[in-house]
């Protein structure tokens, strides 16, 4: 549903996305990451139709970006930095408004938006200016807006900047119910959490280009190393005691804990727990360590991934 081919785009001989390269299939959710400045906003207006591209070019929804930018409007869906929402309207008549535009039916447009706003916790404030609207409801406004016409495609930028913590786990079931209904979601986010909770690939971009894209988890294993895995003992033990008789080498230990690494799980940790036992070492728990993903980004984006990675 979004599909890049060395997308790039310069401003003034400054080079501000380069060579950008990616897919997003139908039903899918890729989380665009990167630092301010990287590309991320630069690439979602190409693909929006609102800048156009210097090199290379993009498809959405099968459109062609550069050569059929209406059909490409009509299917996205788009959440902007600065929405451009109209202050003395009342939030259901600028919905109104921008159904038209859509050119969705009146009592389409009522429908849709009433849906909408119940979804997101608005309904009683429907009737309300929008310049009597806290931060978080101009936002949540502004993502009803993206969704009103049911695009296929959506494209958020900072979905739940200025959100409390309840409104901003809403718009995040809203955004993988969309998922669950085969509508293809980009995000670009600086939430590293939600990037996680959110996504099924993420792609780290720096300096306008894509230096990392995978799933978490692959990320994680690619760029963090193999499982890390940490074992609980019921009692304190020193190095003497614990002799793992070369089934692990130990990364990391405390008077009752240790942990280690391993590529095969399902075949080491028994022997682990075998060779414990056979020690007398009683063990609490055995589970795997967290790992987050701010570890991942930080490792990407100040070029400390491993050898023969960007």
């Amino acid at each position: 549903m979004i599909e890049t081919d060395g997308l790039g785009k310069r401003f003034n001989g400054l080079t501000a996305v380069a060579d950008v390269t990616f897919e997003v299939e139908r039903g899918k959710l890729l989380v665009l990451l990167g630092p301010n400045g990287a590309g991320k906003t630069t690439t979602v207006r190409m693909l929006t139709t609102l800048l156009r591209p210097t090199s290379g070019t993009a498809w959405v929804a099968g459109f062609n970006i550069t050569d059929e930018p209406s059909a490409v409007r009509r299917h996205v869906g788009l959440l902007t930095e600065y929405p451009g929402l109209y202050h003395r309207m009342p939030g259901i008549d600028y919905l109104e408004f921008f159904g038209q535009l859509y050119g969705l039916e009146s009592p389409d447009i009522q429908a849709r938006a009433s849906t909408l706003l119940a979804q997101f916790g608005m309904a009683q404030a429907a009737r309300r200016r929008i310049g009597e609207y806290s931060k978080g409801m101009r936002q949540k406004l502004a993502i009803i807006r993206a969704m009103l016409h049911n695009p296929p495609v959506l494209m958020l930028d900072e979905p739940t900047s200025a959100m409390d913590p309840q409104s901003a786990k809403t718009v995040r079931d809203a955004i993988l119910q969309l998922r669950d209904d085969h509508h293809t979601v980009l995000v670009c986010s600086h939430n590293l959490a939600e990037a996680e909770i959110l996504a099924d690939r993420i792609a780290i971009i720096r300096h306008g280009r894509i230096i990392a894209d995978g799933s978490p988890a692959d990320l994680k294993r690619e760029l963090l190393g193999d499982p890390l895995m940490e074992v609980r003992l019921a009692q304190p033990s020193d190095d003497r005691q614990l002799d793992l008789n070369g089934i692990v080498s130990v990364q990391a230990s405390g008077s009752d804990w240790f942990r280690y690494r391993t590529a095969d799980p399902h075949t080491t940790n028994p022997q682990v727990l075998q060779r414990l036992a056979a020690l007398g070492l009683d063990v609490v728990t055995l589970s795997k360590a967290p790992q987050s993903l701010e570890e991942v980004y930080l490792r990407v984006v100040s070029g400390r991934a491993p050898s023969g990675k960007p």
